[in-house]
Order: structure tokens, then sequence, then C-alpha cells
């Protein structure tokens, strides 16, 4: 028993001896060397760094979103690789060198926007936002190629060169060609007197109508000094152009004493409308006209107090209340 307490007491000694001198040679070491990682890329030394992870993390993040503005992303095909090694502690480490290397190797591709016209890429935009802003005035603004505008999203390595959205528009705006209305040669016709559906009950004439022009009711439907106005008179400048109420043929077309120069449309059914006191008529007798299709211009005409349309309602040949169906 004697014997084992003494050979442990040389143990406890022994192994204490050790730990002793490995602190020692650990201390020394510490004291002259620092652990380090050496850095390679592309198969080649570049320096040292003490912070792999903070190093790793900058050019991460560089490759996730470059330098900022309209850089999307950083393409770096090879990343550095780090071997941990002691070094003597008056070894400079240089990280920044180290960065600026391998972000030098990488590729930038930019996400920006191209407003393309007819497929063809015409000027280009930092956000989506401000290419929807120029389809949106060139509609605004009626450009007859507005239609043709689309958009394009772009992830490219080189980046074009971003304009504002006002010059955009003002290049790309084309403006829609003048078309002048050829008038109609006017001659004699004859307008049959109407009847007057005196109950002012409205009849379904099976077919929408819009106004023929914008302008101030001076003279409504029904009697009016001593007899009946069988239409209804929308003051308005002179030249003013008015439009079809609704689609059919022209079945006449010039001058007829009171009424002026007149444009007579049948819509079918018995349906007709009737335009009268007219500057300039722009359609003939047979013609196939639109809704909403210039036909005529406002005049003062025939027995008339000064510019305005003197706008019928008719059928069956019986004269209908223009304001059941309109303004």
């Amino acid at each position: 028993m004697r014997k084992l307490l003494i050979h442990l007491k040389k143990s406890v000694k022994f192994i204490s001896l050790i730990i002793i001198a490995t602190a020692i040679i650990i201390g020394a070491i510490a004291y002259i060397y620092k652990p380090t990682y050496s850095v390679t890329f592309n198969g080649e030394f570049i320096g040292y760094t003490k912070n792999k992870a903070e190093l790793q993390n900058r050019i991460n993040e560089y490759i996730e979103k470059g330098d900022g503005g309209l850089t999307a992303f950083v393409q770096i095909d090879e990343l550095p690789e780090y071997t941990l090694c002691l070094l003597n502690k008056d070894v400079q480490t240089n990280d920044e060198e180290i960065y600026e290397t391998v972000k030098s190797t990488g590729t930038p591709y930019y996400h920006y926007y191209a407003v393309a016209e007819s497929n063809e890429e015409k000027a280009y935009v930092a956000t989506f936002e401000e290419a929807e802003q120029v389809v949106q005035q060139l509609k605004d603004k009626n450009s007859t190629n507005k239609d043709s505008i689309t958009v394009v999203e772009k992830y490219e390595a080189t980046l074009k060169e971003i304009v504002t959205t006002e010059k955009i528009v003002s290049d790309l705006y084309k403006e829609q060609p003048k078309v002048e209305e050829k008038k109609v040669v006017t001659s004699t016709v004859k307008v049959a007197s109407a009847k007057v559906n005196t109950s002012n009950k409205k009849v379904n004439l099976g077919i929408s109508l819009i106004n023929p022009i914008s302008g101030t009711i001076t003279s409504r439907f029904g009697q009016r000094w001593g007899r009946s106005h069988t239409g209804l008179d929308i003051g308005a400048s002179k030249g003013t152009k008015i439009k079809a109420a609704a689609a059919g043929t022209v079945t006449k077309s010039g001058t007829s004493g009171g009424y002026g120069q007149i444009v007579v449309i049948s819509h079918g059914n018995g349906v007709e409308t009737y335009y009268a006191h007219c500057s300039a008529l722009y359609v003939k007798v047979g013609q196939k006209v639109s809704q909403g299709q210039v036909i005529a211009a406002v005049g003062s005409t025939g027995n008339s107090t000064g510019p305005h349309l003197h706008l019928e309602i008719r059928v069956n040949g019986v004269a209908q209340n223009p304001l059941n169906y309109l303004y």
C-alpha cells in the first residue's frame, strides 16, 4: 500500500511537469506566432487573413448585391480557399487586397428595363414604374404607336444609358395624322314633313344612340311658336364635327328648304336620325356609316337664327322626343 502511494505521488508530479511544460510551450508559441489563414485564389497564393468568415461574408455580399445601384448580382467563377497556419506575429494580413483581387474577376449583371417599339429596344429606364409611365403617357397623348410599345425586363452584363421618361416620351411620340373630311357637293333633296308623337311616350328603337355633338340645348321638342318643333336644337360653334348617333345608311345628303344642309341616316326597322342646318356635309347617299363617324359640321343654313344642330329621331315617319334617348 505504501509503495502504491509513493508511485501515485511520483505519477502526479510527472503529469504536473508535463502540463506545466505544455503550457509553457503553448504560451511561447502564442507569444511568437498567431493563428492565420493563407488564402489561395485560382491556384495562386494571394495573402493571409486572420478571420476567414468575415472576409468570405464580405465577398458573398458583393456577389449578391455588387456595389449597389442597378447591379443585380456579380458572377465570380472561383472562390478563395483558406488553409489554417501559424505565422510569426510580424507577418501582416492583407484582407483588403484579397477582397479587391477576388472582386476584380467578377462580372456585374445589371437589372433595368427597356422600352421597345415593335419589339425594337428604343430606350432604357431604371424601374418598371418609369417604364409604365412612358407607356401610359403615350396612350394619353394618343400617339400612333401606342399599341406597339412594350416593356422588356433586362439582366445584362452591359448597362445601357438610362434616360428620363420625359425624353423617351418626346422621342417616341408620333402624332396622329390629321384627317380632313372631304365635303360632299350638295344637291337639293326633299324631306317629308313628320307626324309628331304628342304623347311623349318612349318608343323602343331597338338600338342605342350616342350624342352627335356636345353643346347647349337651345330649343326642345314639342310646341314652339304655335306649332310643333319636331326635333331638338343643340347650340355649338360653327364647324363643330357632327357624329352619327348610330350606325346606318345615308338616305339623304343635300339642301332642303328650311332644314338647310341636312343628312338623314336610316338605322333599320323604320328608325331614322336627321341632322339639319349643317355648314358642311361629309357623306353621300348610299354610304354606310359607323356610330361616332363624322358626317357633317354644325352651321346655320336654312331657317336658323345661329349655329346649331337640329336633331330629329323618327320612327316610321313619326318624330320622337330626342330627350327620351339622348342628352
